[in-house]
């Protein structure tokens, strides 16, 4: 009987160390992001969550060229936290991979709000961004410095690849 709780036992805490969770929480404007959030969740099982904006942006909001679109002021303003319409917790998942466009070579200022919003304490954090251009730059560690206990992990521009080469790239950054 002894060895049989034993074994219970010990079967539990290998299980509970197999069942790492993973999120994958992504904000995408005009669907590119949220194409490859989608394909990553789904090659490395993990769960998908979106980041939902209060005002959602349209294609004059989105207008880079044009100093007064809310983008450009948004990016311009180093405090400005535009609001999440859903509530996000990533209590439950031991790994965070947070997926975004990159806007005036940083991460839209709505995921900071969201990385600010959370306990990254004991959590591995990975980014991941679309691009037209400028690549992921220093995105990913200016977002882990905001993520408070995070295990930064690294970050990759996956504007280009399926979800089967995101998962490679996290199982890789995760060794």
């Amino acid at each position: 009987m002894k060895k049989i709780i034993l074994g219970l036992l010990i079967g539990g805490f290998v299980m509970a160390g197999a069942s790492a969770k993973t999120a994958v929480v992504y904000f995408s404007a005009t669907g590119t992001t949220e194409r490859m959030a989608k394909n990553a969740a789904q090659a490395m099982g993990a769960d998908i969550i979106e980041i939902q904006p209060v005002h959602k942006y349209t294609k004059a909001d989105l207008n880079w060229r044009d100093k007064k679109s809310l983008t450009t002021i948004e990016c311009n303003d180093p405090s400005s936290r535009p609001a999440i319409a859903n509530k996000i917790d990533i209590a439950q998942y031991d790994t965070v991979v947070v997926c975004y466009p990159i806007w005036w070579a940083y991460a839209p200022k709505i995921v900071y709000t969201f990385i600010e919003s959370q306990n990254w304490a004991g959590k591995k954090l990975v980014t991941l961004c679309t691009s037209g251009g400028s690549g992921l730059g220093r995105s990913g560690s200016d977002l882990a410095k905001f993520a408070k206990g995070a295990d930064f992990k690294g970050g990759k521009d996956f504007t280009r690849g399926s979800g089967a080469d995101v998962k490679n790239y996290v199982e890789g950054l995760l060794k």
